[in-house]
């Protein structure tokens, strides 16, 4: 047995396997922090200070902070095989999602949504995720494998058509993964380690716990902004890490990997902070941007009817629409919603996203433009 945990054999006659028992966090002996490990902190630590200095500085983020959001739960969902674009998600005309896809990341926005208004009345543990996954799993693909609960059998995970017996990984039993949760979720509340070192620990014991039929991963993400928000780290949810986990997919699994093989929690850490400045960073200059566009934009309508700066702020939160869906949001008549959209392209804030001569879609091209990287 490494510090990590033990692979620990499960009886079966000739089914038997081996599953994984992982050690409770904090790791024994306590991590080496080594001073790679102070300026990767340290790197972090600024980034993600200065990513909530913009959020709370910048007029607006709130607004598009939705959209932001849409882009986290896409990336998230396509880092399991989910095929849809940002523009599905985006388009306000999905609002009921319109296929199996875009279903799955709408679930995924509720869910975090869900899970950050829970958190003002609950800690975060296992009834929180437990509530969190019903929502995310809800009228889905895997909404019969209890959505809600832990699970009550053994998974694995593996190439399509594994076995246990051929499955690259298979997590804790039942009922050592009951026991894991519940270490895990005092861990999470009552440890007084550095609020990212934890949230990196909590993200990898997760991970190893698997603790859902389906549904793991994306719950496992969310429960990183869900840490840094309880531990003060973010005012506002808007550090998202799935651009940088997609980017660096094999090296992630490759990472957890060696932590159970070698108890070797450094080298995962070190990875995590590095993705925490990174994806920091990156969201730090989108704000910026999004919020130099939105200042630019705003002021090509200085002279133009109230109509039309109110459907301008509707694109901030909502950036596909048509003349049908502005009219049932702001209470405009169809024609001043129409002449609205008109002078906005007109100025060049918003394009033609079809040919049709009637419902016609008008996307604020430019703001998704930044949104797009990496999807």
């Amino acid at each position: 047995m490494n510090r990590a945990g033990e692979y620990i054999k499960v009886n079966l006659g000739e089914a038997s396997y081996n599953a994984y028992r992982p050690a409770p966090l904090p790791p024994c002996p306590n991590l080496v922090i080594d001073e790679a490990m102070l300026d990767a902190i340290s790197r972090a630590s600024h980034s993600i200070g200065e990513l909530d200095a913009v959020s709370e500085l910048v007029p607006d983020v709130k607004l598009f902070l939705g959209a932001y959001v849409r882009k986290e739960a896409l990336l998230s969902s396509q880092i399991e095989g989910t095929q849809a674009t940002l523009e599905d998600i985006l388009d306000a005309g999905n609002d009921v999602a319109v296929n199996a896809e875009v279903d799955e990341v709408v679930n995924y926005v509720k869910a975090l949504g869900y899970a950050v208004e829970r958190m003002k009345t609950l800690p975060l543990g296992c009834r929180l995720l437990k509530e969190t996954h019903e929502v995310l799993m809800s009228g889905v693909r895997g909404e019969d494998k209890s959505p809600g609960e832990f699970r009550r059998s053994q998974n694995w995970i593996g190439a399509a058509g594994s076995t246990i017996a051929t499955a690259k990984y298979v997590p804790p039993t039942v009922d050592e993964m009951n026991i894991a949760m519940s270490d895990l979720e005092k861990y999470i509340n009552m440890s007084e380690d550095d609020t990212l070192l934890k949230t990196a620990l909590a993200h990898y014991q997760f991970e190893t716990i698997h603790p859902f039929l389906d549904g793991n991963g994306r719950i496992g993400r969310m429960l990183i902004v869900l840490m840094l928000l309880q531990g003060g780290v973010l005012r506002t949810p808007t550090l998202y890490m799935s651009l940088y986990l997609k980017r660096n997919r094999v090296e992630y699994y490759d990472r957890l990997s060696e932590v159970r093989r070698r108890g070797d929690y450094e080298q995962w850490v070190k990875f995590f902070l590095n993705g925490v400045d990174e994806t920091a960073r990156d969201c730090s200059a989108a704000i910026r941007k999004l919020s130099a566009l939105l200042a630019t934009d705003g002021a090509k309508l200085a002279s133009q009817p109230q109509s039309v700066k109110n459907v301008f702020k509707l694109l901030k939160s909502e950036p596909i629409v048509t003349a049908k869906h502005v009219t049932e949001k702001l209470g405009l008549s169809y024609a001043t919603a129409s002449a609205a959209l008109s002078a906005l392209e007109e100025q060049g804030v918003v394009r033609r996203a079809n040919d049709a001569r009637r419902n016609r879609v008008f996307e604020y091209g430019n703001y998704i433009d930044i949104l797009k990287s990496g999807t």
